[in-house]
This record gives C-alpha cells, sequence and structure tokens, in this order.
C-alpha cells in the first residue's frame, strides 16, 4: 500500500468540514445511539483500558482520554467552531505524534463516544489513573487553547474546562500551572 504525504493546506479543511458535520449530526441526534452494555471485568491492560461487554471489546488509552476532553471543552458554547476544529486536530496531532488523519478519526471516536455513551464520564475518570502530573498539565494546557481557538471567552466553554479538569482530577495548582503556560505561550 502506498502512503501519500496529506497536503494540509488541501485536506484540513476537508476534514474540519467534515468533523463539523459530524459534530452537527451528534448534536442533533440523528445518529442512533446505542448504550454500552454491562461491562464484564473492565481492566487495564498497561495503560490501556479494556472494557468487555457481550457483543465486543473496546479499548480506551490516553490518546481517547485526550481526544475526549477536547472534544468536551470545545462543545461546551453548543457547537465546534472551525478554528477549535483545527485547533483540537493540531493539539492532538502534535502531542500523540500523529498525522491528520490520524487526529481526525481519534477525534471523531471521541465525538461518537460522546454521543453513545452516557457513562463516558466514569470511564474518563477510571482512564485518568495513568496520568502523570505532567501529563495532567499538558492536558490542560491544550483544553485551554482549544476553548480559546475561536477567540469567544464563554463562560459555557470555561466551566467545562473546569468540569473536564475534575473528571481526570486536575489538582488547582497543575491548573494554574496550565493558564500560567498558555498565557506565556500567547503573549510572546
Amino acid at each position: 500500500m502506498t502512503r501519500h504525504p496529506i497536503n494540509l493546506s488541501r485536506d484540513v479543511p476537508r476534514q474540519v468540514e467534515w468533523l463539523q458535520a459530524a459534530t452537527k449530526y451528534t448534536a442533533q441526534g440523528l445518529v442512533e445511539t446505542s448504550m454500552i452494555d454491562d461491562p464484564i471485568n473492565p481492566r487495564f491492560e498497561g495503560a490501556t483500558l479494556v472494557i468487555e461487554t457481550g457483543d465486543e471489546t473496546e479499548i480506551y488509552d490516553s490518546q481517547f482520554l485526550v481526544a475526549a476532553l477536547l472534544v468536551y471543552v470545545a462543545k461546551g458554547d453548543g457547537s465546534i467552531s472551525p478554528s477549535e476544529t483545527q485547533e483540537m486536530l493540531k493539539e492532538v496531532g502534535r502531542h500523540f505524534h500523529l498525522q491528520s488523519a490520524q487526529s481526525l478519526e481519534l477525534l471523531n471516536r471521541a465525538i461518537a463516544d460522546l454521543a453513545d455513551n452516557p457513562d463516558l464520564k466514569a470511564l474518563l475518570r477510571q482512564l485518568s489513573s495513568v496520568l502523570t502530573r505532567d501529563d495532567k498539565r499538558d492536558i490542560a494546557l491544550m483544553m485551554l487553547k482549544v476553548a480559546a481557538a475561536d477567540g469567544r471567552k464563554g463562560a459555557e466553554e470555561m466551566e467545562k474546562l473546569h468540569i473536564a479538569a475534575g473528571i481526570i482530577d486536575i489538582p488547582p495548582d497543575v491548573l494554574h500551572q496550565a493558564f500560567d503556560d498558555y498565557f506565556a505561550e500567547t503573549m510572546t
């Protein structure tokens, strides 16, 4: 199989449009939602959470955790703007060294799971147990960048950011450090 390099100036706008369409689609409730069946023996295998149900096995890792938290914060004001979408693609790709298509796939999975799984907060809380303080600081900084990407300073997104920080148990001093990092980056 031949891999072709991604032309960001050409492909990212199409991916942004597709991601926004998927977001609108799930936000309008047009996607068939299915609750996750009762899990059978959820367990960690290294840093990966494995949840088996009667029908399938779901695997969640730190990449999914970050993507889900970024989507959660971006949707804080009701929709995900093009600039928030681009920021999420950039941050996920940069942090995990993923190509644009892989970042898009990860974000799409997070959007679908947020729509399908009402217990996602509990899942994210479980996944957060493998995060270090530095990981939490990096995630907080990414959430801040996404919340600020559209230039709106809505209270809804900041509230979602604080809720997300609580879900993964980011200590107040770590969140404060992330704010300091964000302002240091944006003021230069």
